[in-house]
Order: structure tokens, then sequence, then C-alpha cells
């Protein structure tokens, strides 16, 4: 890669982390998907030559376990979800270059042969682990078909990650008081021997890779713990039928446990989808077209490189620039695991990673199992264009940051953004154009307007270099936004008469602007973009345009057009807010219904009592009134707050409590959108002792509920320093 801003010389490719094909998608899915697709065509706005893959990721044990509970074949299954995935991107104007699956022969011959030069460059060696075992079944329980206590918090976790705790991931026989989720009977650990990849070849690597690494701040500081840590070597195999075979034909040991009863793990052949992608997109359209090893595996240098040699190369290297647009859960696999994978068998390193915030519904979390969601095919049923949630989840705050929506939310967006901004002005700049001229009129673009659509193209070219798409999106809503002030300053409808030559210099500079937003907006917009391209008389797609288009002249004639938007009205939100209602509602009584029929049969284990409980039970060690008083809780009113470099979780908070400004340490970076809590009412315990967290003081704790991080505030107006009592 160059490092040099876009466009340059090289190939790039983008991708997407690929689906688990083990559910259907709702918009929380969708947002990385849509920004990959809008980020791939901002890159081409530029004159990257560019290639957008992805694919569906077949493997692993949510497919298994899934499949099992329907009674298909873990393969049908995953197919399935695989088709139907393939069919749902496009209604969304997400369109890959291309879009393969993990379980087809192209990406088995490739995570194969990666293995194989992990093999031979000595980086992979056998160990024996204590891996989970359902005595009952008498079978192994690979990642997510056992679940404990995470051994490093305390919280319920999966065998393979703490997703209700710390997020770490889990190797096999990490987890405690193991339970196999087949039986639901307490499980045992036996010896079993697994092949691991040893990380640790590459940490000298991975310290120079993280410093160059572009995309988001939180993609380079989160892994830095690991890497500058004692790196923990990941085991590369597991014990089930569903997966890529691990490459080899012998029981060496004569134990038992032949290689081709392993298949190696879904986190190996995932993201080497990328490549296959890569290069079946290649077998599709030439080389030289696009040349898939020119962007993987020119340049890269040799397995075995020194580390100092190694480093070196790459800042000298103009290979391919590989972006990968991901959800923040699954940072440390790709900027850890890949890159090591990737070096030790001789292809190029990521130029970036952008890792994005979770989607919430309405302040809350998406839950699929309670039918919490708006999903992508009730979205699409309900009569919504694409491109309005495509704008929503690539323009609502940094794409680092979370993103709430609510249907109060969208309205005010579509309503006020797109329909109030952006459709306005279009809308009425060409008809009046089209009722008075018949098209554009006979005149060139003032200096004011064409230097105003030169600083959009900057700032639009300055924000895909900064891998931000809230910037690319807003430079085109801004420029219509600086049309309708213009319009507005002008007022050509007083000019036709008695300056017939400046309303005509007016209009077409508003006819400038109009061809200008369509150009910026394809990216965010690509279907409304195409629909103003075409209302303005211009042939082919706007997709097609460089930037340097916006600036030409457009088409002398052109007919009225129709209004690109449509408002959303208070009474459709209420009746989409009561349809979500309902169907929550409905999941739950479902699973009430479920649970009465369960407390009905005959329990015949102790653990066949246990159920997922939200809410901890109450506990019975009671404390006195004088103990409780105690506690020194104060109010206080945020002022400032920042992520802890390094920390996963973790931010620094001023907090004003009356008589002084508190400095607090407290577990809410990747749960809040920091730039909005100055301001906000809080409680704090003042009189707890002081802690010292990743070399940053803490003097307080403040109080929050639950695993989301609610943070407690107040009712009324009680000033910094109240006591709480």
């Amino acid at each position: 890669m160059s490092h040099d801003d876009f466009p340059t010389d090289n190939p790039a490719v983008v991708t997407c982390g690929l689906p688990y094909a083990n559910g259907d998608l709702h918009i929380g899915h969708l947002r990385t998907y849509i920004s990959g697709d809008a980020y791939a065509r901002a890159m081409e706005k530029l004159g990257q030559q560019t290639a957008f893959v992805s694919g569906s990721d077949m493997h692993g044990t949510p497919v298994a376990v899934n499949a099992e509970k329907e009674g298909v074949s873990p393969e049908a299954f995953a197919m399935r979800h695989h088709e139907k995935y393939a069919e749902t991107f496009p209604k969304f104007n997400v369109e890959f270059d291309n879009y393969g699956h993990t379980h087809d022969e192209t990406n088995t011959e490739l995570t194969q042969e990666f293995v194989r030069s992990w093999v031979e460059e000595d980086h992979v060696f056998e160990k024996e682990i204590q891996v989970a075992w359902d005595p009952e079944a008498d079978t192994p329980l690979p990642d997510r078909f056992v679940e404990g206590t995470c051994p490093y918090c305390g919280a319920k976790a999966r065998g393979d990650e703490c997703d209700e705790g710390c997020q770490r991931h889990l190797e096999p026989g990490e987890i405690e008081d193991p339970v196999s989720t087949i039986t639901g009977n307490p499980a045992e650990y036996r010896a079993r021997e697994h092949k691991f990849l040893r990380l640790s070849d590459f940490q000298e690597y991975l310290k120079g890779f993280i410093d160059r690494l572009e995309g988001t701040s939180n993609a380079r500081n989160q892994p830095r713990e690991w890497i500058e840590g004692e790196l923990q070597d990941l085991c590369i195999t597991r014990d089930m039928d569903w997966g890529i075979d691990y490459p080899s034909e012998s029981d060496e040991d004569g134990d038992g446990t032949s290689e081709e009863d392993l298949v190696l793990y879904v986190w190996v052949d995932a993201p080497i989808e990328y490549v296959a992608s890569s290069k079946q997109y290649t077998e599709r359209v030439g080389a030289d077209t696009f040349d898939w090893e020119q962007v993987w595996k020119a340049g890269a240098p040799e397995p075995g490189a020194s580390d100092e040699a190694d480093n070196e190369a790459w800042t000298q290297s103009d290979t391919g620039e590989i972006v990968h647009i991901i959800g923040r859960d699954i940072i440390q696999h790709h900027t850890v695991f890949w890159p090591s994978m990737l070096r030790g068998a001789g292809y190029n390193e990521p130029r970036a990673v952008m890792a994005s915030g979770f989607v919430n519904l309405d302040g809350d979390a998406f839950s699929t199992s309670r039918n919490r969601a708006v999903w992508a095919d009730d979205y699409l049923d309900e009569g919504f264009d694409p491109d309005l949630i495509r704008y929503y989840l690539t323009t609502t705050g940094g794409f680092q940051q979370d993103v709430d929506f609510s249907w109060e939310k969208f309205r005010e967006r579509v309503n006020g953004e797109l329909v109030g901004t952006l459709g306005n002005f279009a809308y009425r700049s060409l008809l009046f154009a089209a009722r008075n001229y018949e098209g554009t009129p006979d005149a060139d673009t003032s200096e004011e307007v064409s230097e105003r659509i030169r600083e959009a193209i900057t700032d639009f070219e300055d924000a895909v270099n900064d891998y931000s798409l809230k910037r690319a999106g807003d430079a085109a809503v801004a420029l219509a936004g600086f049309g309708n002030e213009y319009i507005q300053r002008n007022e050509p409808w007083n000019l036709t008469d008695d300056d017939p030559e400046k309303a005509e210099q007016v209009i077409y500079d508003c006819v400038q602007l109009a061809k200008a937003v369509a150009v910026l907006s394809a990216p965010i917009l690509p279907g409304k973009a195409q629909t103003l391209w075409t209302q303005l008389g211009e042939e082919g797609s706007v997709h097609d345009v460089p930037l340097s288009g916006a600036l030409e002249a457009p088409p002398a004639d052109f007919g009225e057009p129709d209004e690109l938007f449509e408002k959303i009205e208070d009474d459709r939100v209420e009746e989409l807010n009561e349809k979500l209602e309902a169907s929550v509602q409905a999941a739950a009584d479902a699973a009430e219904e479920d649970a009465d029929e369960s407390e009905d049969e005959t329990v015949t284990d102790e653990s066949d009592t246990e159920s997922d409980i939200d809410i901890e039970p109450i506990n019975d060690d009671r404390i006195s009134f004088d103990e409780f008083q105690d506690l020194d809780l104060r109010i206080g009113e945020i002022e400032v707050a920042e992520p802890i470099e390094g920390a996963d979780d973790l931010a620094r908070v001023e907090v004003d409590i009356g008589v002084e400004t508190r400095q607090i340490v407290a577990g809410i970076k990747q749960l809040h959108d920091l730039d909005s809590l100055p301001g906000k009412k809080v409680v704090i315990v003042a009189n707890l002792e002081k802690a010292e967290l990743f070399g940053v003081e803490s003097n307080g704790m403040l109080l929050a509920a639950g695993e989301e991080a609610d943070i407690l505030t107040t009712h009324g107006d009680s000033g910094p320093g109240t006591k709480v009592r």
C-alpha cells in the first residue's frame, strides 16, 4: 500500500465483515454493508480502481447449532441464508463486485494453501488442551455448543467469547463451569490434541503494523493491549464435522485423533474469503480489468523475512490498498489474527480498518429473540426507499459511534435534511428552470458558485481520506443547503421581468449546483442521485462520473422534475411504533407460553430448571441505614468525556460536583457517544477510594444501570453537589 491520499495508482479492495449465514438481517446488521458499499463508491468517485467484495460465513458452530435444531444439514441451512442475503443486499443498493461464500471451492483451496504456508514456515504447533465434552452424548463440544462462566470477568459466556461481559475472545478449555447446550447437563474437560498458530512469531511485526494502520481510532487503539502484552497463540482447529478440513491425512501420534477429524476454526477460513472473493472477481472480469494478485500478493515481503526488513518493506511498498469495514466486536480478529495470517502466508496487510459502533433501537439494543428489531424485509415492505436508511445509517454520528434508530428520529432526518434541504433545492431549481427556460438557461457558472462546488469537492475528498462517511454525505447536503440560501437570496422569480439576464445567471447556477449535488450524493444515495441525474437530462449513470463532472456544464434541455423524497407524517410514525410494539408483545407472549409449557414438564435434573435471567435476583444480605448513610452520593454535571487510549471500554470523565471538579474513569467508552455527554447530570459515589486504571487516576464512581451502562440522572433540576438521600 502507498499511504498516499486516494486516489493512488494501486488497485484497492473494500470488504465488509462476513454475515453469519444463520438468520435474517435487520437494519442494525446493514450498517457495515451499506457503509462498505458507500465507501467503495466514494473511492471510485475519486478515481480509485476499487473492487467491493464479501461473502457469507457458512461455517462455525452458530450454523451447526441452528441447523441441528431445524433437522437439516449445515450446508443446506447456510446456503438458504446465503441466497437470501445475496437477494437482500441489492434491494438496499448494496452492489458487491463479487459476493461469494466460505464453503465454495475457491475459499477451501486458498484456506488450505494458507495453512500449508504456516506449517512450512514453522508457525503451527500441536498442543494438548482441555476440550469441553458432553459425557451423555459422548461428543466434544466446540465453541458455542458450550456455555459457562468467563474466567476473566465472571459473566455468563459462550465457549468462544464473553459476549455478555468483557467481550474477550476465549480459547477452547478456558470457560469455567461448562454446560452442554445439547443436553443442558454439566460438561467435562478432556485432553485433545489441537493445532495452534504461533501468534507470538508475529508480535514485533504487529507492533509495526498497528502503527501503520489507518481507519478509525478504535481499530488502532483497542488491539494495542493484546499486541503489546503477552500475545496468546490462536487455536486454529475444532472438533466438529462442519467446516474446512485441516490439510493433513495422517494420525501421526496414533492417539485416535487424526487430523482428518479436525476442521479449521471459522476465524481461519472466514477472512480468507476476502481473498477468495477478490480472486473470483478477477476470474470473472479478467486480470486486465482487476488483478487480485496485485492487491493481495504483489510486493509483499516473503514469509520468514526478519521483522526489521519486513516493517521496512511495508513502509516502501506500492501494493494494493485493502480497506476492511467491520463491526467493532471483531476488531481483534482483523487487527491481530488476520494480519498475522496474511504475513505468515506472504500476503499483503490491510491499509485501513474502519470499525463501526453498534445500532440501537430507540435507546436499547436490538433483540432478535424478543423480535425487537426493524427487519430488512419489513423496512422494504413498509414502502420506504432504501436510500433513506442508507443516509440515516451512514451520516448519523461518526462511524465508530453507536447509532440510535427510532422511527421518530428517522422521520426528523428524512423530513429535515432529505426532503427539506436536498430534495427541496433540487425540485424548486429544476422546476423553475424547466418552466421558464425549458431546461438550463444560456449562461455560465458564476465564480461564487464554482468556488462553492470546488469547496464541496475538497470536503468530499478529505472525508474519504479521513475514512468519514458522515462528512462525505454532509458535503452533498451542505451544498444543497447553500443552493437553497443562494436561490432565496437572489429571488429569481422577481428578476425574470426586471433583470432577465441576472435571472438566467441565477438559475444556471442553481442547475449547476443540482448537478454537483447529484455527483456528490451518489455514493450515499445511489438511487436518488441517479433519479436527479436523469431529471437533469443527463445520459448514462451518475456513478460513472468522476468528481470533476460536478463542474461540467449541464444539458441544455430537460423537462419538469418530480420530487425526490416524500415527507413522513406523524401518524405514519405512530402506526410504525404500534406495529413494533405488537411484534415485541407477540414474541413475549410466545416466550411466556413456552415457559408455561416447560413448567408443566417433569424436572429430572437440576440443570433442566436453568433459564436465561435478564434481571439479577435481589441480594438477601441487608445493610443498615447507617451503612447506607456512609455512602456519599452526589449529583454531578459532566464537563469533559474522552476515551482512554488503549482501553477497550474506559473513558476519562470530568464531573463538576459543586465544590470541585472530579476526574472519574468509567466503563462507558463503547456504550455512549462521549461527545454528547458534556452537560449531562449524573450520580456519583463521591467518597470511594481513589484508584488508577490504565494509568489514569479515578476519584469516584459514576453510577449506571445494566450492561448497557444506562447512566443515572435526575428527574428535576438538582444542581451539582446536591446530596442523594
